[in-house]
Order: C-alpha cells, then structure tokens, then sequence
C-alpha cells in the first residue's frame, strides 16, 4: 500500500469527506485547548491537521511530535471552521481530522530554523536541510520549469539532445582547466571540459545539424557571486544558418522561456548594438538599459587643456576622457556621497573623480561649480555645455584614464548612481550586443588573445586582417546582455582549415603547437565542414535573474563557497600516498598541502 494518497497541497475542497493519507514534515505543532494542531509539510506546501483529544491513541502519540519529525497521518477531510480558512494555502479552505498517525522518522533539533536568517556558512553545510526551506523549494521548482521550457522549445524546433565527454583534452586560450590524471597512462592528464565548444563543431561536421546540451561546465578561475567552479549551461549549435539567423531563433527561445515561467513578454525584437557602440554610450559589453544615464565622449574638447589629468589620455590612443551626466544630480547628491562615488571608483583603478556641478547653464563658466574649472579654457567650458546639454541643477562625472580604467569605473559608477538616484526602469530589457573584436591585446604575454575563442569566424572583409593588423578583425561573435548580466554568448565558428590556421598564426599558436593541441579540429575542417554557429546561456545566471536572488549560489542545489569548496561533504580532501601512487602523481611536501 502507498505511504500517501495526495500530496499536501492536492488537499482541497473537492475531497471533503474523503478519506486520504499525507506523509511529510511536522512544520509547526500547536496545542489549542485540549486540540492539537500540526501543520504538516511536503514539496507541495502545507496541510493542517486536526488531532481530536476523542481519539485517545492518535491524540497520545501527536503530543509526542516535535518539529521536523517525518511522519504519515490518514484522516478525514473537512471544511475549516468559519473564519479559520488560510487563504495562502492551496489546502486553506480544508483540514484533516487525523484517524491514524505512524512516526516514520525522528528528527533532533535543527541546526538553524527554517525562518531564521543565518550565515552562508552555516546553510552551505548544512545544505540539505537549507533546501527545505520555502524559498529554496521555489528556486529549484523554478529552475526545473526553466530546463523544461527550454527543452520544450529546442524539441520543437528539430534539435537533439547529444551528451558530449566529460574527460576530455586540456585546451589553452581560456581559463585555467580541471586537470584528471590518468591511472592507466602514467604521466598524462584528462581535463574536465569547460564548455563543450569543439564536441558540438565536430557534431555539426557529423551532420547533426541542431544539437543541444544542458550540460556541466568546469573552470578554475577566481569566483564571485555569478562563477562558480562548476558550472550549467545551456549549449547549442546549428548548421547552414547565418549570424541574423541564429540570433533570431535564439530570441525566440529567450522570449518563450519567460512567457512561460514567468508570463512576462519581452520585446519583439530584442534591440541590437554594436560592441563599439556599447562601449562609447556605456563602457559596458553588458549594459543594463533599465539606467538610462550614458557617457560622452570629451577627449577632442579637453585636448589642448592645459589640466594634464585630461590633456594626457585625451591624447593617448589608448586613453580615454568620458563623462556621465545625471540629471538633476547636484540638487540630489550630497558632498558626502560624491566622497564616496569618488572612493568607490578608485576599487576599479581610477586615481580620481572630476565633477562639475552645475548651478546656471546660461552663465556659462560663471554658472559651473568644479576646483577644476580654473584648468579649462572658455571654448572648453562652453563646448562641454553643448556636447552634453546641460541644465540646471546637474552634476557631471568624468573619467580620464586609459580605455580600462575609465570604462570600468564609469560602467560601474553608472549602474551604481541609477539605483542609488532610483533611476532605473522596471522590468526586462535585452540587448544584443554584436561585432566584437576577434583578438585583445595581452601586454604581459606581448601577444593577441581570442576575445571569445580562437574558433570564431571574422567578420566579412576582415579575413585579411588575421595576418596584417589583428587589432581591427571583427567577429561574427553576439553576446545578449539582459539587465546587466551577460546570460548568453556565441558566434558563427570558422569552417574552414585555412580561416582556422590564419586564427592560430594571429594568436601565435605555431604550426606543430596547433597540430599537437587542436590536430583533429583541423583534420576535421578538411572533411567537408558545413557552415555553423551557436550559443551558451548560463543557466544559473539566468534562473538566479529570475528569482531575484543575490547569487548562482543560491539557485545551484549544492554550491561551492566562493573558495571553491564544498562544506557540506567537506571537499577537497587530502588523499592517501597510496591513491597518489596509483595515479602517478607526488605532491611536494609543505605545510599547505598534506597527505592523509
């Protein structure tokens, strides 16, 4: 016989007067005049049982119930007393009269209650007793809906679902890899894939045509509060589609995912903006457009200033002068919240944060409050109120620095200053940002860099550039930004050896050094690869967004700290010398690093 007949919240109306059996957690006990009332718990919500003290043996054993007892009750179901009805609840309008109770489990005493606000420590350890918690409980159900509709619409629309190796071959020119030894092949590694980029190429010149993945990832790099170590994402890849086209289909899925779990419409289309564009109006390849506060660029007005902190990056070509005007901002920010705009700058590089206050635009100079103004000439002055149109009672932030610098610090300070001055619009705003850069310059390694991934097609017209002048390649590369994060990137993938080898050569990858790493990527390209491109959705990012919740910890059912470990199974652990001889591997000796 089943344990249950319902689950808590199937409890209703309609069964008044039958009879059923629930099993779940004793959430609250309560004791009301010689009546004891339990409510009574399960994934589905809560149910209120009704123990009469007429039934002696039931009534007995509920005064022994503690909370988060496991227990299973059989009973009838009756209407609330008048007035008594919970309207929160799914099982509200009813109770259950118990006839039967069997304790199934004991529980000792939590430790933390579920309503109680506690360190993440503390929760992350205790992990599965977190996860009992309501707004837990919600996060993954959502996170189960968001999987479903995305597999709904990808089903839909001819794709297949193909599970790709999760040992796999060390790669450079991303981030650190997850290295595996090898019992069996002394001295060699697997690497624990951090996306399954080339396995979903190979699968189009397999002729899969449309492949999909919900897939782990695995990267070892520095986290925060969007990384972790391992990671799930959505990956994707087509065949004999264009750049437009991708996107479109792509566009499609994003708009059904939240139409369905959260029955918002997004924009139809999503608006598109070049990287450079993006750059030039928010120093950000993710803007968050609910801010509508942008930047100006200033460099050819204060060029010939004799104020060196613009003078100078004005005329580096890799400098940069911008500044961010918020409306109305010198009647809204006080001194004290300048101070500390300009302090919340500096964590981003910047040495400083010049500002102008403006009291009376039409008085030109005389109307403009900055210890900088006496730096800068008339024609200046005037041509600043101009470019920037400004107005009374406005506040101007620049940034002058190199390119890094001040777009970091005014991205940040942009987003910072729209929510502090409660700016920002509601709701959902996507962004397709298009024609990235194919290369970035890495001056510590004296060489170019993939900005996405060294299999990314260039743009149009720009093949020639690989070898002549690699700083002005564009890709065929889209990121979609959604309120500031990034929860998509992909691009149209080079399908060609001879396209594939100019990449590496720009990269510096030599010719036995991209043999002996990516020998069968190339061989394969000879043998009638197709057109292809595709995407990866960060899941986590994206079910965290729709939660409202703070961090991927958060939406992710046992996380890592942002140390990268695991408190709840307490791992990475030490292991024995007999494990590590059997794997081929000595670890040096030190305080840090010990072996069980």
């Amino acid at each position: 016989m089943s344990m249950r007949t319902h689950y808590c919240g199937e409890v209703n109306e309609h069964l008044v007067g039958s009879t059923v059996s629930v099993a779940g957690w004793v959430h609250r006990r309560r004791d009301h005049g010689g009546v004891i009332f339990v409510d009574l718990r399960d994934r589905s919500g809560l149910l209120q049982i009704v123990f009469d003290p007429d039934a002696a043996a039931v009534f007995t054993e509920a005064e022994r119930l503690r909370g988060e007892w496991v227990i299973r009750v059989t009973g009838q179901v009756r209407p609330r007393p008048d007035g008594t009805a919970n309207a929160n609840l799914a099982s509200g309008q009813v109770e259950l009269l118990a006839a039967a109770i069997e304790v199934l489990n004991r529980s000792e005493p939590l430790p933390f209650q579920l309503d109680e606000e506690v360190r993440e420590e503390t929760r992350l350890k205790y992990r599965y007793v977190d996860l009992r918690r309501d707004v837990m409980q919600h996060r993954l159900r959502l996170r189960h809906a968001v999987t479903r509709a995305m597999r709904e619409y990808l089903d839909g629309n001819g794709f297949i679902d193909v599970e790709t190796p999760m040992l796999t071959k060390a790669t450079p020119e991303g981030a650190r890899d997850y290295l595996v030894p090898s019992r069996t092949q002394a001295g060699k590694f697997f690497a624990l894939p951090q996306s399954p980029q080339i396995f979903k190429q190979l699968l189009m010149m397999a002729g899969f045509d449309r492949y999909y993945q919900i897939v782990r990832c695995f990267r070892d790099e520095d986290l925060r509060a969007d990384r972790q170590p391992e990671f799930t994402q959505l990956d994707i890849e087509t065949s004999f589609l264009t750049r437009d086209e991708i996107t479109d289909l792509m566009e499609g899925l994003v708009r059904e995912l939240f139409d369905k779990v959260l029955g918002v419409k997004l924009p139809d289309p999503f608006p598109r903006m070049t990287y450079a564009e993006a750059m030039r109006r928010y120093a950000s390849d993710k803007p968050d457009l609910r801010i509508p506060l942008e930047l100006v660029d200033v460099a050819d007005l204060v060029a010939d200033s004799e104020f060196k902190v613009f003078a100078a990056p004005a005329t580096d070509k890799e400098g940069r002068v911008a500044a961010l005007r918020v409306p109305g901002g010198g009647e809204k920010l006080s001194r004290k919240q300048i101070d500390d705009y300009q302090a919340y700058v500096a964590r981003y590089g910047a040495k400083g944060l010049a500002y102008v206050k403006v009291n009376d635009a039409a008085k030109g100079r005389d109307g403009l409050q900055s210890p900088i103004m006496k730096f800068l000439p008339d024609a200046t002055v005037q041509g600043l109120i101009e470019r920037l149109a400004l107005k009374d009672g406005d506040l101007v932030f620049f940034g002058a620095d190199k390119k890094k610098i001040v777009n970091d610090s005014l991205a940040a300070l942009r987003v910072k200053i729209g929510h502090d001055l409660k700016l920002a619009k509601p709701g959902w705003h996507p962004l397709w940002v298009i024609d990235f850069p194919m290369f970035e310059y890495d001056e510590e390694a004296n060489r170019y860099v993939a900005a996405h991934h060294p299999f990314t097609s260039p743009k149009e017209g720009h093949e020639d550039y690989l070898a002549t002048d690699p700083a002005k390649a564009l890709a065929k590369a889209y990121d979609l930004a959604l309120n500031g994060w990034e929860i998509g990137g992909g691009s149209v993938r080079i399908h060609r050896e001879d396209v594939q080898s100019k990449v590496f050569r720009a990269l510096k990858i030599g010719a036995e050094e991209a043999r002996a790493k990516f020998g069968f990527l190339l061989d394969a390209l000879q043998y009638g690869a197709p057109p292809h491109g595709g995407i990866a959705f960060g899941l986590d990012r994206i079910v965290t967004m729709m939660c409202g919740a703070e961090s991927i910890r958060d939406v992710i059912a046992f996380p890592k700290t942002q140390r990268g470990q695991d408190l709840l199974v307490e791992a990475p652990t030490p292991v024995t010398e007999q494990q590590l001889r059997d794997l081929h591997i000595k670890v040096r000796p030190s305080d840090a690093m010990k072996v069980a």
